[in-house]
């Protein structure tokens, strides 16, 4: 069923292509400019229809889908981000149509940029894709200053030369670096160095009373500062409660949290395992030596093999 989520922006609202948004699709298409770069052409009122027909009938991922884009009450256009039908791997690609008539007033801009961030940060996506026809100026012009990027070229969707560009995930207002305070560095360095180097992370950065792994644009540093008012960390209390990781799939996440044991690390609601977090949330709670909790998390839609 299509049921992606409303998005709203300072001048358009998308939402939940509907069946009754039918015959407004229909008009829409009914300008030719509208699918001058498709092999064939959605102006016949029917062909429309069965268009409408195919993106009412999406199943996909959770939070992907087809959006009417409205102005006003009145539906102006159509959206789409869901897995892509050309290129290989199920990767999400994103499309749009506007009206002519609303057109250069920057709303194409407005309603693409509002779907990618949704797709990079609502929905936390590695990557979102566009194919845009070799023809098609404006959309490419469009597409770079949202900051896609052009990485080749190919013939997609019967309708000719395609460019093909990816957006990437920004990394403004990710994590910069957290930092702990930890009464015993030589144990700390091995709770959380064997879990952080398990997961990717590599050693950043070393100095007498700390160290530091660095996963991306984020780091993690565990110091013994000479500054430390206490002995022991108290997860309960007001302050840092616990981390959680993604980690790349359930059995991934058995395998560590059977590992961990070895490394200074304890299970924590162990009779409640995997699912201490709820019945859709695969995850194992470990406990180290300083009292630090993490959580580390299957990343969703991965199954045990």
């Amino acid at each position: 069923m299509n049921n992606p989520p409303e998005i709203k922006t300072a001048r358009l609202r998308l939402r939940a292509l509907a069946g009754s948004d039918t015959e407004a699709i229909v008009d829409l298409f009914a300008d030719p400019a509208l699918s001058a770069h498709f092999a064939v052409p959605l102006t016949d009122p029917d062909r429309a229809r069965e268009m409408v027909g195919r993106r009412l009938a999406y199943r996909g991922p959770a939070g992907m889908g087809h959006w009417a884009i409205e102005r006003d009450g009145q539906v102006i256009g159509l959206a789409h981000l869901r897995p892509s039908q050309e290129l290989p791997g199920d990767v999400p690609e994103i499309g749009y149509y506007l009206a002519r008539e609303h057109g250069g007033q920057g709303l194409a801009t407005e309603a693409a940029a509002a779907l990618l961030e949704h797709g990079l940060v609502g929905l936390g996506l590695s990557s979102v894709w566009a194919l845009v026809g070799e023809s098609n100026l404006a959309s490419r012009k469009l597409v770079r200053r949202l900051g896609f990027l052009d990485v080749g070229g190919g013939d997609h969707y019967g309708s000719g030369p395609h460019r093909v560009f990816v957006a990437l995930p920004s990394d403004h207002g990710r994590a910069h670096h957290i930092e702990l305070w930890v009464p015993d560095l030589a144990s700390a360095e091995e709770s959380w160095g064997w879990l952080l180097g398990a997961l990717g992370w590599r050693e950043f950065q070393r100095w007498p009373a700390g160290i530091s792994w660095k996963h991306g644009a984020t780091y993690l540093v565990v110091e013994r500062s000479p500054a430390l008012s206490g002995e022991k960390h108290e997860r309960t209390a007001p302050g840092l409660n616990h981390l959680a990781l993604h980690v790349e799939s359930r059995e991934r996440v058995d395998a560590l949290a059977a590992k961990a044991l070895e490394h200074g690390w304890t299970p924590m609601f162990a009779d409640k395992y995997p699912y201490a977090g709820g019945e859709h949330h695969y995850a194992a709670y470990l406990e180290n030596a300083d009292g630090f909790e993490v959580e580390l998390v299957a990343l969703p839609g991965t199954d045990v093999t």
